[in-house]
């Protein structure tokens, strides 16, 4: 992951996608080659010189001031995730070493266990910036019994949403949901650049799915706090659920994720109906073959 590349990706996909009008300049001039404002009307917007703005472009981040990079910031629209993923980028390129980060947990607290399995109503688990599942309880095991299907573990929802064919079936919206992993993932690579599980993931999906390195080299970031998923369940059909993801401020690179549904809908009969389903397997192979 060149930071250098990265930078210069980044914020020429950010200035592709706006154009002279939405950006409140006058569209007249030469014939425009190639879409969005040119490197010049970004300089203009963001009060900078153009060649201060087109060594920026070109990866050299050395010096720039974190009011530039407002500046910046305004002049190309960027949104509170795509800020801060600009930021990550320049700080890394200001490091003289590899910045010492706190290193993500590799196992979960018990007490925080204890937290998860006390959600007994509702599925819950703890991922880390990767997507990997650390610790569910059993709901959301029954619930993501597809992805828990790997072998591999820790389970990984990036790894299972591009490399498991069942995964377009299990989210009916596979490409935005999709397309909310591949940014998460980037927002991760910009905030830990040296992380070397999550080097080799990209690089695992990158070779093997063309969906991925679409999506990757889109250079889109963004915050995936809360919303509203569907999913397609194999035992008990569709669920519409809301998700939050709240951050463990005690266990940096943590979050606690959790859905829920809509009381008395059909969405809420059916995480009862995989709750029963769960409690029944977990008998079934704690009493082992044969019964």
């Amino acid at each position: 992951m060149a930071n250098a590349d990265d930078i210069r990706e980044f914020l020429a996909t950010r200035r592709a996608r706006l154009s002279p009008e939405g950006a409140g300049l006058p569209a007249y001039g030469r014939t425009r080659r190639v879409p969005g404002l040119r490197r010049e009307e970004v300089a203009l917007l963001a009060g900078i010189s153009v060649e201060y703005y087109t060594r920026l472009e070109r990866g050299n981040a050395r010096g720039v001031s974190d009011d530039v990079l407002e500046s910046v910031s305004r002049a190309l629209q960027l949104d509170e995730a795509e800020h801060a993923h600009l930021l990550d980028l320049v700080r890394t390129a200001n490091s003289e070493r590899p910045p010492r980060k706190p290193a993500t947990p590799a196992q979960v607290r018990p007490s925080i266990r204890r937290l998860v399995d006390a959600m007994a109503g509702i599925p819950a688990f703890i991922s880390n910036g990767r997507l990997d599942i650390l610790y569910a309880n059993p709901l959301l095991e029954a619930l993501y019994s597809e992805q828990f299907r790997d072998p591999v573990r820790p389970v990984n929802s990036a790894r299972f949403m591009f490399l498991d064919p069942r995964a377009r079936a299990f989210f009916p919206d596979w490409e935005t949901v999709m397309q909310d992993a591949v940014a998460s993932l980037r927002g991760e690579a910009g905030r830990n650049p040296y992380d070397r599980p999550l080097s080799d993931l990209v690089g695992l999906l990158s070779t093997r799915s063309e969906a991925f390195r679409v999506a990757w080299a889109r250079h889109d970031v963004r915050f995936h706090r809360s919303g509203t998923k569907r999913m397609h369940h194999p035992l008990v059909g569709d669920l519409t659920l809301w998700y939050e993801r709240l951050e463990l401020p005690a266990d940096p690179g943590l979050a606690l994720v959790s859905y829920s549904a809509e009381p008395g809908s059909p969405s809420e009969a059916a995480l009862g109906e995989l709750a029963k389903w769960g409690s029944t397997r977990d008998r079934l192979m704690a009493a082992g073959p044969g019964t």
